[in-house]
């Protein structure tokens, strides 16, 4: 999985359930700059937040990673 396109993913997805980034963060327990560089695709998840990320938003994993 390449960080950018999960970037554009997880962006997408948290926009369409009308979540913003501060909400998601606190649901996941990450700060609010960690999900931004999350969503810029600076970062590469770890496996345990990607599956805290698809139970906060109400997706499977594979939304966010396939």
């Amino acid at each position: 999985m390449s960080p950018r396109r999960f970037a554009v993913r997880l962006r997408k997805i948290r926009e369409q359930k009308d979540i913003t980034q501060r909400a998601l963060a606190e649901r996941v327990d990450v700060s609010r700059a960690y999900l931004s560089r999350l969503e810029m695709g600076r970062h590469d998840p770890p496996l345990s937040l990607l599956r805290r990320l698809a139970k906060a938003l109400r997706v499977k994993v594979s939304d966010l990673v396939d």
